[in-house]
C-alpha cells in the first residue's frame, strides 16, 4: 500500500490536467479504478494505447493502475521518477528560507555550523549506503564476484583524483572566478581577496560533488525502470519502490547544498537556487539509464563508487574544517553524528 499511495495522487493530479486541457474523464469509482467489472462497457486497452488515454478512462485495463504503467514507456516512467528525486532536492534546499528567524548572530552561527555538521554527516552516511554498497553489489552481479571491490576501489580514488583536479583547475582560474555572482554574493571577513576565492572554490566543490553523486543515483532508477520484464528480479514495484527511496533521501542532500551556502553569505534564494541546481542532473541521467540500460549499467559499480569518492573529499577537505572553525566544534560534530544516523536511516528503511 505504501509503495501505491503516490501513484493514486500522480494518477488525481494526471486526471485533473487532462479534464483541464479538454479531456473528458469520466468520474472514477473504487471499482473501475482497480479495473473490476464496472469497467467492462469500455474496451479493453491495446498495446498502441498511450498514457494520455488510459488516463482518461478511455480503455479498460483489467489488472488496474500497476498494470496500465507496465505498458507505459519505461524512458517516460524512468523520468517521472527521477523528477520526483529533483523535486525533493529542490524541497531541501528550500528549507534555507527559514534564515535567521529573529535569533542573536551567535545562535544563528551555531545553528548554521551545526547544520554544517549535519551535511557532513548526510554526505558520509549517502557515500556508503546510497552509492558504495549498491556499487559493490552492482559488480557482483555483473560477474566481478570476489572481486566486485577492484572497479568500486578505482572508481573511489577517482572521485578523490576529478576533485583535486577541479580544485586545481579553480585555482588556475581565480581571475575568472570573481566574475562569478556567487562569488559577489560571499560575505567579506577581512577583505582578502584570497580569503573568498578560497571560500568559492570549496563551495563550489561542494556543489560539484552533490551534483556528480545525483547523476549515477538517477542512472540507477532509469536502469531499474528500463530492465523491469528483462529478469525475475527486474520488477516494476521494485522500480518504483527505488525511485521513491532515493527521491526521499534527496531531501537532506538539497539542505547539504544550500546551508552551506548560506553560512558563506550567499542569500537565501540564491542558495535554494544552486541547491535545486545540483539535483536537475537526476532526471538526465535516469532518461540516459532507461534508454540505453544495456550498456549503462555496466558503468553502475564505477560511476556510483567515483561520486562516492567525491563527496568523502569534500566532507575531509571542505565541510570539517570549516564546522570547526568558529569554536563550535562540539556542536558541529553532533549535527555531523546526526545527519549521519539520520541518512542511513532513510536508506536503510527505504531500501
Amino acid at each position: 500500500m505504501r509503495s501505491t499511495t503516490p501513484l493514486l495522487l500522480g494518477y488525481c493530479f494526471c486526471v485533473t490536467t487532462a479534464a483541464h486541457f479538454g479531456a473528458v474523464a469520466p468520474a472514477i469509482t473504487a471499482s473501475s479504478w482497480w479495473g473490476s467489472s464496472d469497467s467492462t462497457a469500455l474496451r479493453q486497452c491495446k498495446e498502441s494505447d498511450g498514457p494520455a488515454l488510459r488516463l482518461r478512462g478511455g480503455c479498460a485495463s483489467p489488472g488496474g493502475l500497476l498494470e496500465d504503467l507496465r505498458t507505459w514507456n519505461p524512458i517516460l516512467l524512468a523520468f517521472i521518477g527521477t523528477s520526483f528525486g529533483w523535486l525533493m532536492t529542490a524541497l531541501g534546499s528550500a528549507a534555507v528560507i527559514v534564515h535567521k528567524l529573529g535569533v542573536s548572530e551567535q545562535a544563528y552561527r551555531k545553528m548554521l555550523d551545526f547544520m554544517l555538521g549535519v551535511s557532513g554527516g548526510v554526505m558520509t552516511a549517502a557515500s556508503y549506503w546510497s552509492l558504495l554498497a549498491p556499487a559493490l553489489e552492482f559488480a557482483a552481479e555483473q560477474g566481478w564476484t570476489d572481486t566486485a571491490y577492484v572497479p568500486v576501489a578505482i572508481g573511489f580514488l577517482s572521485g578523490g583524483v576529478l576533485l583535486q583536479a577541479t580544485d586545481a583547475l579553480l585555482h588556475h582560474l581565480q581571475g575568472s572566478l570573481e566574475e562569478m555572482d556567487m562569488y559577489k554574493s560571499l560575505a567579506v571577513d577581512d577583505g582578502s581577496v584570497v580569503t573568498r576565492q578560497q571560500r568559492l572554490r570549496r563551495l563550489l566543490m561542494l556543489v560539484i560533488a552533490i551534483t556528480i553523486h545525483n547523476f549515477p543515483e538517477g542512472m540507477a532508477v532509469g536502469v531499474a525502470f528500463g530492465a523491469v520484464g528483462t529478469s525475475p528480479g527486474a520488477t516494476l514495484g521494485g522500480a518504483i519502490s527505488l525511485a521513491l527511496g532515493i527521491g526521499i533521501q534527496n531531501f537532506p542532500e538539497g539542505l547539504a547544498v544550500s546551508m552551506p551556502l548560506m553560512r558563506e553569505g550567499v542569500s537565501p534564494l540564491k542558495a535554494f537556487w544552486y541547491g535545486q541546481l545540483s539535483g536537475i542532473v537526476e532526471p538526465i541521467g535516469g532518461v540516459l539509464g532507461a534508454a540505453f540500460v544495456q550498456y549503462c549499467k555496466p558503468l553502475l559499480p564505477f560511476t556510483m563508487s567515483l561520486a562516492a569518492g567525491a563527496m568523502i573529499y569534500v566532507v575531509a577537505d571542505s565541510l570539517i574544517p570549516e564546522m570547526s572553525a568558529h569554536g563550535n566544534k562540539a556542536l558541529a560534530l553532533q549535527g555531523l553524528m546526526l545527519g549521519f544516523v539520520l541518512m542511513m536511516t532513510l536508506d536503510v528503511a527505504l531500501g
